[in-house]
């Protein structure tokens, strides 16, 4: 267990049993050290992720089928950005897949609401990250009607078919349920609005949105009730410290990496046959 916690992360955030209205989203679930300490440690775990990662890579480069994929959900501001910059972009890019499913386009409503998500898995030895994901279609589609009921429902259960076929061929799957209070969300909006270098990050929707928090509550509740699994657990992240949420999403990844017990790939080719060409070239 990484030092300053006093339990593991993946047993602190777990969503067994969770209520969402009831989350204190200012806590550190299992962390005991302060944002001094969190920030130092950030920096000395991020070298372990990145260690890890490259080993992934190159596993995958050497026949390993296997990867892993990151699931980042939440309601606008909760920081999810601030993980794709600050822990994924610890590691190599050339490792990462990222990819952002926002409304579907005209292409893709012409399919099953899955059809984008498949199309974006890693391949093998990648990590990727979905921010926002499939889980849209079990959110922002129920909050605001925009399918019936009939339609949304039986998603759930496709969902977890789904990821139960995706953990099945190899790809370990790690999703994260960022969750920030309404007055945090407030001052991040707020921060948008008077940083001439946050404008391109505000969406006058955001707002909109905020009359909508009690339903969206009930569907965030209704999505870790539904799809919280085994093969495909939900971790809640309390998301107002963005120090604490960076920290613990790298344990999260160091934790999964870890559980495949990767070496390094053997070599494909005679090495002391490779180093005497090497000396006569």
């Amino acid at each position: 267990m990484a030092k300053h916690w006093a339990q593991p992360v993946t047993t602190a955030l777990r969503a067994d049993g969770l209520r969402v209205a009831e989350l204190d989203t200012s806590s550190t679930p299992g962390y005991t050290g302060d944002k001094k300490k969190a920030q130092s440690l950030l920096a000395e775990r991020s070298t372990v992720l990145s260690g890890l990662q490259e080993r992934l890579f190159a596993n995958g480069r050497s026949g390993d089928t296997r990867s892993v994929l990151l699931v980042l959900q939440g309601m606008d501001t909760a920081g999810k950005g601030g993980i794709v910059r600050h822990v994924i972009g610890s590691v190599d890019p050339q490792g990462v897949d990222h990819a952002s499913f926002g409304v579907p386009t005209e292409e893709e409503k012409q399919h099953d609401f899955l059809w984008r998500i498949r199309k974006r898995l890693p391949a093998h030895g990648q990590i990727g990250v979905f921010d926002r994901s499939h889980y849209e279609d079990v959110l922002v589609v129920r909050v605001h009607d925009l399918v019936p009921r009939d339609v949304w429902e039986p998603r759930y259960d496709q969902i977890n078919a789904f990821e139960r076929e995706v953990a099945d061929t190899g790809t370990t799957i790690v999703k994260v349920a960022m969750f920030v209070s309404l007055d945090e969300q407030k001052r991040r909006l707020r921060e948008r609005l008077e940083r001439p270098d946050k404008y391109w990050k505000f969406n006058p929707a955001d707002i909109d949105e905020r009359a909508h928090w009690t339903a969206y509550q009930e569907a965030y509740q209704a999505m870790l009730d539904r799809t919280n699994t085994d093969y495909a657990p939900w971790y809640v992240l309390p998301a107002d410290h963005k120090w604490y949420s960076r920290l613990a999403v790298t344990e999260l990844l160091i934790d999964a990496l870890e559980g495949l017990k990767l070496d390094w790939p053997a070599a494909s080719f005679d090495i002391e046959e490779q180093l005497r060409r090497l000396d006569q070239a």
